[in-house]
């Protein structure tokens, strides 16, 4: 905790206070946790005990030294409860569980809990393992069901949940081939999606926008090498 209250910026902290994060935080840049981390290496343990102190840059270089595949779907459940916004619902236990063998089957669950934060927490972590894994890990008709159930429910979804649905849909398209098409249709006809942010302006997300500007730099079939950082 010392090390890392000394990575912390008041910059830094002010912009993780602006998206959601409450003290306590040190402030501290995610590129800047990386020589820690690799000094420190895998450690379940110590992940554990920086997770449970609420402290926003503990959490998230919890989720750096955490061992995966040694958590369980009730260490997942347990993680998701002590999320508190968006920033650790999908970038800290949603990244976790993505290089987990259980992931498919606790983002499912999470997607399905009609809760904000664990849905867009399922929704993210499927967005990470079509970014990572292999094409034929996936079921295409799961998916391309996903697609539909999105189509049809993100207009009127929470939040976070529309943003997780709209990057999900973008995902698709840029990273699994099979339903490129599909996914591609389903942007278009899903059209821009007003998000309203409690405390903040409204913004606009749209899948369609977002997979037109990535075609321009590059095709489908985007995958990388690592999920976590």
């Amino acid at each position: 905790m010392q090390e890392l209250e000394a990575l912390g910026k008041e910059r830094t902290k002010k912009i993780y206070l602006s998206n959601g994060a409450q003290e306590p935080l040190f402030g501290v840049a995610t590129g800047a946790m990386k020589p820690l981390a690799k000094q420190m290496k895998i450690d379940q343990a110590l992940a554990e005990q920086l997770y449970a102190t609420g402290n926003y840059d503990a959490m998230y270089f919890a989720g750096i030294i955490a061992d995966p595949k040694a958590m369980t779907a009730e260490d997942y459940d347990r993680w998701m409860d002590e999320a508190y916004f968006y920033m650790i619902s999908d970038f800290i236990v949603a990244v976790t569980l993505a290089e987990a063998d259980i992931a498919q089957d606790v983002a499912d669950r999470w997607i399905a809990s009609d809760e904000e934060l664990r849905m867009s927490g399922g929704w993210s972590c499927y967005c990470w393992l079509l970014g990572s894994r292999p094409d034929h890990e996936f079921s295409p008709d799961k998916l391309a069901a996903m697609l539909e159930t999105i189509q049809a429910e993100i207009h009127d979804a929470p939040p976070r949940t529309q943003s997780a649905m709209n990057n999900f849909v973008y995902t698709v398209a840029m990273s699994y081939v099979p339903l490129y098409e599909q996914a591609v249709a389903a942007a278009e006809a899903i059209g821009p999606v007003e998000m309203q942010r409690e405390g903040k302006k409204s913004s606009t997300l749209h899948a369609a926008e977002m997979i037109r500007k990535a075609l321009e730099r590059g095709k489908p079939g985007f995958k990388r090498k690592y999920v976590r950082c």
